[in-house]
């Protein structure tokens, strides 16, 4: 939906929700979510949704949200998707 939608403010909105609540646990089975979304693209979805939308505060807040669930772990996967996020 993100990136079918890239000028829909409500459905950048939501999208990036979806992905914050999805990747939000750190048991195995979340950083297995991470790394998936990560790999499919969901870090630049996020970045081109809050660079499409700079004065949506939710837009913003909300993929604030997922980059820091989509991101979070020490492990070496997790500061690789940190990385990819600062680029």
């Amino acid at each position: 939906a993100l990136q079918a939608h890239p000028q829909e403010a409500g459905v950048q909105e939501e999208g990036c929700r979806a992905l914050g609540n999805v990747c939000f646990n750190d048991d195995a089975a979340g950083l297995t979510r991470k790394q998936r979304a990560a790999a499919a693209g969901a870090i630049e979805a996020i970045v081109a949704a809050m660079r499409a939308h700079p004065q949506e505060e939710e837009v913003q807040t909300e993929g604030c949200w997922a980059l820091r669930n989509v991101c979070a772990g020490d492990d070496a996967a997790g500061l690789a998707r940190k990385q990819r996020a600062a680029d």
